[in-house]
């Protein structure tokens, strides 16, 4: 769709503040710049798939194990927890995963942030929000984790770079993500 920011792909990335981590040929995944949290990240359907309730072919077929791998991967490029899988459906009409890694003392919750929350308009009619009480990591901090998670990501579970959608650590608590998911 034209108008989609997210039907983009990277050139609608840096209006949004983030840079592409991962792809297949199906799926991307994003992970922010900016913020209270290191590692938040998007995981959407490269093919314009407005909510969750019209997921359907390969991208249903897929979900599961593109989710679970890049939010193992994503644990495993904070230190974190869990990796919380938040779902919204009214603020970009495309299909997109909200994945925040979540730490001791970090700024999330079961609301995804805390504190007084401000939201901006941006451009494309999307939204930022951000609390005032959290303020904003460095970028190095975010780049860190977004060249450990490229790292994590490019590698199969036989230790050789690609694509592989296995699983690529074990020894982990298993994922407890997705605590809540409103549409």
């Amino acid at each position: 769709m034209v108008d989609c920011i997210l039907c983009k792909g990277v050139e609608g990335d840096a209006e949004l503040g983030r840079v592409q981590v991962w792809e297949d040929p199906l799926w991307r995944l994003t992970a922010v710049l900016e913020g209270e949290v290191a590692g938040f990240s998007y995981l959407e359907p490269k093919r314009h798939i407005p909510y969750v309730t019209d997921l359907a072919g390969e991208e249903a077929r897929t979900l599961g194990r593109v989710l679970a791998r890049t939010s193992r991967a994503l644990r495993d490029a904070t230190d974190s927890e869990v990796v919380y899988v938040y779902v919204f459906g009214d603020g970009i009409p495309h299909l997109h995963f909200h994945l925040a890694p979540h730490r001791k003392g970090d700024p999330l919750n079961e609301q995804m942030i805390r504190g007084e929350v401000v939201e901006k308009p941006l451009p494309s009619g999307a939204t930022s929000v951000v609390s005032r009480d959290f303020p904003p990591l460095p970028r190095s901090e975010h780049h860190r984790v977004r060249e450990r998670l490229q790292q994590i990501l490019s590698t199969n579970s036989r230790g050789t770079k690609g694509q592989g959608l296995g699983s690529e650590r074990t020894g982990r608590r298993p994922l407890r993500g997705g605590r809540r998911s409103p549409q």
